[in-house]
């Protein structure tokens, strides 16, 4: 591009130019338009979808035919673009750092998006650069599922070191070990600005999450650290809970696919009960049976900052679920979202819950999906609706509840007030189950989504259906129709 004056364009009127312009799409706008002549930038700059342009979503079709190096010289002269998505776009590490020279003097650009753009450690070597040196302006950076390996994290982590401005940072699947792990743990006991940072999906074992343990010890700004999908085991989670002992920031930790098991939720649950800043936990798809649900549970009845656990995927099982029940009874902790679903706890984890939702008065979404209730379950549930004034989400997706067991619900619908969404796919439910159910939404207003996917209802509980189908209050797919 070069910003010469063209004859042609210099005799076209303004309204003529602008015309032009509405047919450009965002891309062309920026990054062709720009820049071609001197009278043509004036016009541009006045140009009102121009003038209020600050995200840029480009497409990977846009890419081929404008070239990374177009864009990084359209992103000197825009002066009020804030966000720059190049997300599934391949971004070799030369075209990284056309982008990133500019980046060391771009004084608008707040959230830039690398997602899965195959760049390798020389591209995020002169990205990181940019952020220690000159860019001030920075504050999200997505670089997920791309190849930075060991020498773009020394970089990165030597930047962090140094920079003032950047509060996000996700390096999800970067093939990241133990070694890059200690790296960006020394970063963060320097680091004063960083909130977020992602780093699910690498390969960081228990001697990479001894390093972080003892960066958060120290670190007083991080708030939200996602290790999912690791493989920080029992150990890592003995590490990590030690450091909770010690800090007083982290709000949210995703543990998530860890390979934790009841003595690694034990050493947690430990530090749960001192800690007084975290508000989300994720221990989902990890090993922890009734034993370590126990310990959890202790936990809850003195923790007063927690409001939200994931334990999906794991091995709690009835028992678990009992010493849960208990600590949802005791009313004292600010528990607010509890999933448990697919941990095997049957009717009589059902039943359990149940009591436990009759005096319990801060849980506001209950997730007990794939857990084999049945009807009897499902009547326990259905009771203790019929008194429950918090719980607004309840999942009950895939538990063989049957019929007789809509039928429970049904009732216990026509007394409840405070449930605004009920899932119940892949649950048996027939044509009777939804006449019940089509019978007590006609009297309940409160309840705006009925989840209805794969069950089994025919001609007949269509018909019942049909209204709150239009009126967009249930939901289900054409699978779902026999």
């Amino acid at each position: 591009m070069s910003n010469k004056t063209h004859p042609k364009l210099d005799v076209l009127s303004v309204e003529l130019v602008y015309r032009i312009l509405d047919y450009l799409n965002d891309c062309d706008l920026v990054c062709s338009a720009s820049n071609v002549s001197s009278r043509l930038n004036a016009i541009i700059h006045k140009y009102s979808r121009y003038q209020t342009l600050t995200t840029l979503n480009l497409e990977s079709d846009q890419i081929r035919h404008q070239g990374a190096q177009n864009i990084a010289e359209a992103l000197k002269q825009t002066k009020i673009l804030t966000t720059l998505n190049l997300e599934s776009i391949l971004i070799r590490d030369q075209e990284a750092q056309h982008i990133a020279k500019v980046l060391e003097q771009n004084k608008t650009l707040t959230t830039l998006n690398f997602g899965s753009s195959k760049i390798g450690g020389e591209g995020a070597k002169h990205l990181a650069k940019a952020l220690e040196q000159n860019n001030q302006t920075l504050i999200t950076l997505h670089l997920s599922w791309n190849t930075i390996g060991p020498e773009g994290i020394h970089y990165f982590a030597k930047a962090l070191e140094q920079n003032k401005t950047l509060t996000t940072l996700n390096l999800e699947n970067n093939k990241i070990g133990d070694e890059e792990a200690k790296h960006l743990a020394k970063a963060l006991e320097q680091n004063n600005t960083l909130i977020t940072l992602e780093l699910s999906w690498n390969t960081i074992g228990p001697a990479g999450i001894h390093y972080f343990a003892k960066a958060l010890e120290q670190n007083k700004t991080l708030t939200t650290l996602d290790l999912g999908s690791n493989k920080i085991g029992d150990e890592g989670a003995k590490h990590l809970a030690k450091a909770l002992e010690q800090n007083n920031a982290l709000m949210s930790l995703n543990l998530r696919s860890n390979q934790i098991g009841d003595q690694g939720a034990k050493h947690l649950a430990e530090a749960l009960e001192q800690h007084t800043t975290l508000t989300t936990l994720n221990l989902g798809s990890n090993k922890i049976g009734g034993e370590g649900a126990k310990h959890l549970a202790k936990a809850l009845e003195q923790n007063n900052t927690l409001t939200r656990l994931y334990l999906s995927w794991n091995k709690v099982g009835p028992e678990g679920i009992h010493y849960f029940a208990k600590a949802l009874e005791q009313n004292k902790q600010t528990l607010a979202t509890l999933y448990v679903g697919h941990n095997h706890i049957g009717a009589d984890g059902a039943q359990q819950l149940a009591k436990a939702l009759e005096n319990n008065k801060t849980l506001t979404v209950l997730y007990i999906d794939y857990n084999d209730i049945g009807a009897d379950g499902g009547k326990h549930l259905a009771k203790a609706l019929e008194n429950n004034k918090t719980l607004t989400t309840l999942d009950l997706d895939n538990n063989q509840i049957g019929d007789q067991g809509a039928n429970h619900l049904a009732t216990a619908l026509e007394k409840n007030e405070t449930l605004t969404m009920l899932f119940l796919s892949e649950n048996k439910i027939g044509d009777e189950g939804a006449q019940h159910l089509a019978k007590a939404l006609e009297k309940n207003k409160t309840l705006t989504r009925l989840r209805l996917d794969d069950n089994d209802i025919g001609h007949e509980g269509m018909r019942f259906l049909k209204h709150l189908m239009q009126e967009g209050r249930v939901f289900w797919n054409h699978r779902n129709y026999r």
